[in-house]
């Protein structure tokens, strides 16, 4: 894997999210209420909400446009819902995050 350094994980509010824009379209990096980090695509399936303008709650994200809920670790829609969205693999060193570049390069984003 090829780590890229995002930013702080206090860059990323408590149950919010910040954008990496990619040459594939744009991340959405979560931030959990137990400081998780979770990376997803940040276009729902449904309609194209932005996910990071959802509502974060445990580790999964509400769409904003719809209420689509999504889980932050599979990517997979929760209850009647049916869709996922991409997820990437991401770590926290030393208070910074990393999101793998080498998943990002072989797959497309939103």
């Amino acid at each position: 894997m090829s780590w890229i350094d995002i930013g702080a994980i206090t860059d990323i509010p408590l149950r919010g999210a910040r954008i990496v824009k990619t040459e594939l379209g744009c991340v959405a990096v979560f931030r959990t209420d137990d400081n998780e980090v979770f990376a997803t695509s940040d276009r729902c399936p449904h309609k194209g909400g932005p996910l990071s303008e959802g509502i974060v709650h445990g580790r999964k994200v509400t769409c904003p446009l719809h209420n689509w809920v999504f889980s932050l670790e599979t990517g997979e829609a929760q209850g009647a819902d049916d869709g996922q969205i991409a997820t990437y693999p991401t770590r926290i060193l030393d208070g910074r995050v990393m999101l793998d570049g080498t998943h990002l390069a072989t797959e497309a984003a939103a």
